[in-house]
């Protein structure tokens, strides 16, 4: 049987490690952070909302979008995997108006249709509402692995410095026939690989105790600044954000904080309990008390795209394997 190494444990990492070993592959997974750690900096994944709305700006990117809304759909209608999913309506809402004769990238999704004008908020020009997904994504995490571990994967906790320390079986790693590097944001800084396209897209969000909330909602402005409303199945909600390139800063920002609850209730004034709400105007104030935690991550971004390829390279006993870069 053929043993390949998968580098990374994000969602990634654990997607790409668990579609070999159902094709038959001897999978071990090598990484620094697991699903189980604790939130932190160094591991983006636990920190994403997250929803499934395409902002793809290419056919390739769009295609593998939708394969993966396929998938995740599925998903959300069986049984064993329901639970880390939520089916529901989203709005999308622009700052710009409707271009002429664009076909929007969203219209594959269920339901699409644009909004009227007439259904505009004031602060937007045009929008449209389809059905997608959120996911659950520590969840999704500890999913992941749960199912690649039962599988027969294994799996390492290293820190690799130099991708030739995977090609060589270092850290006891099986000798590998093939490895896939899903280092997301490492990829920069991984020796061999020192990939100077790949940099962050900072983001900030607020995690909301708002089990009422059963839909989604997105808004951009004219500055590009996002707004998102992605509740999880569990009740909790997202509530974000920020997107700012090659910002590293690892901690949560106060004054981000209260910018995004202040757009957050610009967007979704449901966010307060309708007890609140029928009584007064509600307030960012009204909010803070159902807030559990706030948190940044850094998403891997890389100039012209996803680097998806295979690399032949030579391990010290000259045997020639490829390397396939899946990350950016």
């Amino acid at each position: 049987m053929e043993s390949i190494t998968v580098l990374g444990a994000g969602v990634v990492g654990l997607s790409t490690a668990l579609q070999l070993i159902e094709r038959g592959f001897s999978v071990t997974i090598v990484a620094e952070c697991l699903p189980e750690d604790e939130k932190s900096i160094k591991y983006t994944s636990h920190w994403a909302g997250a929803h499934h709305v395409s902002m793809a700006s290419d056919r390739r990117q769009l295609e593998m979008d939708l394969a993966t809304f396929e998938t995740m759909w599925r998903m959300s209608g069986e049984p064993e995997t329901e639970h880390l999913f939520m089916r529901l309506p989203q709005l999308e809402l622009y700052a710009e108006p409707e271009k002429a004769g664009v076909e929007s990238i969203l219209n594959s999704y269920p339901s699409y249709e644009p909004v009227s004008e007439k259904e505009l908020p004031s602060f937007a020009k045009s929008g449209c509402k389809f059905e997608t997904i959120t996911i659950d994504t520590p969840n999704y995490l500890l999913h992941l692995m749960k199912t690649f571990k039962s599988k027969g994967g294994n799996v390492v906790r290293a820190c690799v410095q130099h991708i030739s320390q995977v090609v060589d079986g270092g850290f006891g790693l099986p000798k590998p026939d093939a490895v896939v590097v899903c280092a997301g944001i490492g990829a920069r800084t991984l020796g061999g690989v020192e990939d100077k396209l790949v940099y962050p897209i900072r983001g900030q969000t607020i995690l909301v105790k708002a089990p009422w909330i059963k839909f989604g909602r997105t808004c951009g402005s004219d500055d590009g600044t996002w707004t998102y409303i992605i509740p999880r199945r569990s009740g909790n909600v997202i509530v974000g954000g920020i997107k700012i390139p090659n910002d590293w800063y690892p901690h949560p920002l106060k004054e981000v904080t209260d910018d995004i609850l202040k757009r957050g209730l610009e967007l979704c004034p449901e966010l307060v309990p309708e007890s609140m709400r029928t009584e007064t105007l509600p307030t960012v104030a009204d909010i803070k008390p159902l807030i559990i935690e706030e948190g940044c991550g850094l998403r891997p971004a890389r100039t012209g795209g996803i680097r998806l390829e295979s690399v032949p390279m030579e391990s010290r006993e000259q045997k020639t394997i490829p390397v396939v870069f899946n990350y950016g």
